[in-house]
């Protein structure tokens, strides 16, 4: 990974876990979060002797199947949380939910609360972490999601160590795990997945801090709330909407995005997504401007916003979307050719 903010423990983490791969039972090597501080990664370089319940604990997960990226497809007839004969009164209630300010984190709080303590590369390389987390564990995408928005109403109102920013990021799906998986992983695989970094009486004190300060409202609509209903209007096949995921997943990475509505974030990438597919159709039409509530050119600057991250432009040392997007049950979507430029007449 590149070194950007001259950090002292970059050629540590990744030594680290260059050993810690041999030793960890996991299918894909752990990456530790490169640019933070000794606190993320003073843990011993490599586990010890696996248990017997540990290691029938770890092939249970690996048997479970994953997510299925593939059930929201374009008409949505197989999704049941789209619950087609409300779509309309749920879609006005997220709406809603996603302009309530409780809800929001503040646009610029990385300037006026964090204060630079932590800055806008050291959450993507978070987010791209928990990435690889959430694969790890086979979370649903939802799980994912809803963590990102908790770290970033967080890190809102309450400064947050270095040292601390790994641990508010597994806390926080350690919530989400638990508000929307069937079975969500336990307090000691969080743990485990830190290289025992923190202990767990830190990660659930730190859970219990955030739910304090969410007073237990964990729902919150997300771009995937949005994305679930928008694309079944403008996908037409199921590599679009593997796309449409891919993007919505890019868009967590940049802080810049915060600024946004997840409605209007969901709306930008069914645009990205349509215009990727056919650069030679008008990708907006009368029919989504009436099924998102934007027109083309309410959405400018976050369709040009989202397309520098398409295009690579914008965090390109951070790898985990990108590499999980390119296996072959995601058809790829993340090399797929992206036309360089949006022509402005479809804006």
């Amino acid at each position: 990974m590149v070194r950007k903010e001259n950090l002292p423990t970059i050629a540590a983490s990744k030594k680290r876990f260059a050993v810690s791969a041999i030793s960890s039972p996991m299918k894909r090597k752990r990456r530790a979060l490169a640019e933070l501080p000794p606190a993320f990664t003073n843990a011993a370089a490599a586990h010890g002797p696996r248990t017997r319940s540990r290691v029938q604990k770890e092939e249970k997960r690996r048997s479970k199947p994953a997510p299925d990226e593939l059930s929201n497809n374009a008409n949505g007839e197989d999704d049941p949380q789209l619950c087609v004969p409300y779509a309309a009164d749920i879609l006005a209630y997220l709406r809603f939910m996603e302009g309530e300010e409780k809800r929001r984190p503040i646009g610029n709080y990385m300037e006026k609360v964090q204060k630079n303590i932590i800055s806008a590369n050291m959450r993507g390389i978070l987010v791209d972490w928990l990435v690889e987390v959430a694969e790890e564990y086979k979370l649903v995408s939802d799980t994912l999601y809803l963590a990102v928005s908790y770290v970033d109403r967080f890190l809102s109102c309450n400064t947050v160590e270095k040292q601390k920013l790994q641990l508010l990021g597994i806390s926080c799906v350690l919530i989400a795990s638990k508000y929307e998986e069937i079975e969500p992983p336990n307090v000691d695989d969080f743990c485990d997945i830190t290289d025992n970094t923190y202990t767990k009486k830190e990660v659930v004190e730190m859970e219990a801090k955030i739910l304090k300060f969410l007073n237990f409202e964990m729902g919150n609509p997300t771009v995937k709330s949005f994305l679930r209903n928008f694309i079944k209007a403008g996908a037409e096949d199921k590599k679009s909407d593997l796309l449409a995921n891919y993007l919505a997943e890019l868009s967590l990475l940049d802080y810049d995005c915060i600024r946004f509505l997840p409605s209007m974030i969901a709306a930008s990438i069914v645009f990205l997504v349509r215009f990727t597919m056919n650069p030679n159709r008008q990708p907006w039409n009368s029919k989504l401007q009436e099924h998102t509530g934007y027109s083309s050119s309410d959405l400018k600057d976050c369709i040009f916003a989202l397309h520098n991250m398409q295009m690579n432009l914008k965090f390109s040392s951070l790898t985990a979307i990108r590499e999980k997007y390119k296996q072959q049950k995601f058809k790829a979507v993340s090399i797929m050719i992206v036309p360089p430029e949006i022509p402005i007449f479809y804006i």
